[in-house]
């Protein structure tokens, strides 16, 4: 067997399966996974501000926006045009998030020539050819691990690698001083890092043949749907059965208060 089958080749279906199972969860993402966007995207702002490489290596840690960039390269790849959709509606969501959080910790805490003077800012400005690199190696290193059980762990490192929040952030605090260059720029870095996973992400997947297991892929997201329209429809009674109490409570109280008038 050649190393190519050998790494490629032998993932069994099922194993297949969970996978594509676990980036569609990360398709559909609850209120907890854009708390922690906006959470590691103001640890990154911060850390940009007060220049701390340690600060915005923590925030790359609890970022979860590689799962949504690999979920889209899965869904070109077994031919899914809902899981792509909703991968991308998840990743745009998650950049307008970034990008307002980022925008109101500069609002509140930078200035442009501080921003301008500080080197952790100004190093995601400019696009190299290195960055495509990185995010290409990072994005072919992500896939891999994602479906590989035992190289799970390794994927937190990847997301450091490929740098995805520090670029949002830079963008975000370039808005809040003005500074559309450096906005321009790193949003741009953004964009190429992006772009680099979901290239090199959807080969891997290619390579170990992903489009076999179409047909589960396919049944998971039905399954996830129905589940995230089971999981609205109790927020939404839930709701109502609030309203619907303090609405009770309003009249108690009207006629309890028209009792002690008479």
């Amino acid at each position: 067997m050649s190393i190519s089958q050998e790494l490629f080749k032998t993932t069994p279906d099922d194993v297949k399966e969970k996978a594509v199972a676990k980036l569609i969860d990360h398709s559909f993402p609850s209120i907890d996974f854009y708390l922690m966007v906006l959470l590691s995207v103001a640890m990154a702002s911060f850390g940009l501000i007060i220049n701390s490489t340690a600060v915005i290596i923590g925030s790359m840690l609890i970022a979860p926006v590689l799962h949504p960039i690999l979920s889209f390269a899965m869904g070109f790849v077994v031919f899914n045009d809902s899981l792509t959709y909703k991968s991308l509606g998840t990743l745009f969501k998650s950049v307008l998030l970034s990008l307002a959080t980022a925008f109101v910790v500069g609002a509140l805490f930078a200035t442009r020539a501080g921003v301008q003077d500080t080197f952790e800012i100004m190093s995601r400005v400019t696009i190299e050819a290195s960055h495509v690199f990185v995010a290409v190696i990072a994005g072919f290193a992500s896939a891999f691990a994602l479906v590989k059980s035992k190289l799970t762990e390794t994927i937190p490192g990847i997301a450091i690698s490929v740098s995805l929040v520090p670029p949002l952030a830079v963008a975000g605090i370039g808005l809040s001083v003005f500074d559309m260059a450096i906005f321009r720029g790193a949003l741009s870095l953004f964009i190429i890092n992006v772009m680099g996973v979901i290239v090199a992400s959807s080969l891997v997947f290619s390579l170990m043949n992903f489009y076999s297991v179409r047909q589960g892929a396919a049944k998971a997201l039905i399954t996830e749907e129905q589940e995230a329209a089971v999981r609205k429809r109790a927020m939404e009674q839930a709701k109502e059965k609030e309203k619907t109490e303090i609405d009770v409570t309003a009249v108690v109280e009207k006629k309890d208060k028209e009792k002690d008038e008479k």
